[in-house]
């Protein structure tokens, strides 16, 4: 990745539009009494969800234990990871959001079902994976149901585009899985055309589309597309090297 120039922090747009919607009292309590328990603290470059160099965590000492790690990007309101942390206890997860709502529900959804395997970071996904991830540390990278970015002239701001790959390929292990959905057709092809082109990944799955991923549960972003009519597509993608 080019440095950017001197003076310029992000070099090309990011993938989301941080809104500062008010919180409610739970939300709020949320962060004030469970955010130190999950919310890992993250070393700032000059934006407010930027990741500094060098900031790179140590899984072991976050978690407590060596396990497998999952990371989901633009994890919400937390259903899917909250899921997936509650049905597989030997797993590590991690959450990946900007929004403080969605951070919010999901420590209150995690604080009452009891889990101890899940951590939240605010902050811009490649960033994460580019600078906070060890390299080769995820075993399982989620990508679901990403902001599509639908008109024409804001599709530059799509995660999932050519420079996104190399950040992907460096946090995920050899043999690591990269699972996405979405409910937006184009941007499933262009995932398709993106990770089909990438010497980093090979596709899991032998005809067009994936079958569903049984770890993601039915989110109000699934529905909202259901009820619209859009078919829902999945891709999944294995690490080469392995």
């Amino acid at each position: 990745m080019t440095e950017p120039a001197p003076g310029v922090f992000r070099d090309r747009p990011v993938s989301f539009v941080r809104r500062s919607g008010r919180m409610s009292e739970a939300q709020e309590r949320a962060w004030s009494e469970l955010a130190p328990a999950f919310v890992l603290p993250v070393p700032r470059d000059t934006a407010a969800t930027s990741v500094a160099r060098g900031a790179e965590l140590d899984p072991v000492a976050v978690w407590g234990r060596t396990a497998p790690l999952v990371v989901e990007i633009g994890s919400g309101q937390g259903h899917a990871i909250v899921h997936g942390a509650s049905s597989r206890p030997d797993d590590d997860f991690l959450a990946v959001e900007v929004f403080r709502a969605g951070l919010a529900r999901t420590m209150l959804d995690a604080e009452r079902a009891a889990l101890r395997n899940l951590r939240l970071v605010e902050a811009n996904a490649p960033e994460v994976l580019e600078r906070l991830l060890p390299a080769g540390s995820v075993d399982e990278l989620w990508v679901f149901f990403p902001d599509p970015w639908h008109k024409k002239k804001h599709t530059k701001r799509r995660l999932v585009q050519p420079e996104f790959v190399p950040h992907a390929g460096r946090a995920v292990r050899p043999g690591g899985m990269l699972r996405l959905a979405t409910d937006w057709e184009d941007y499933a092809r262009q995932m398709r055309d993106v990770l089909d082109a990438a010497p980093e990944f090979e596709r899991a799955f032998e005809d067009d589309w994936a079958p569903r991923f049984d770890g993601r549960v039915l989110t109000a972003f699934e529905r909202k597309g259901e009820r619209a009519g859009r078919a829902i597509r999945d891709l999944v993608y294995r690490r080469a090297g392995a």
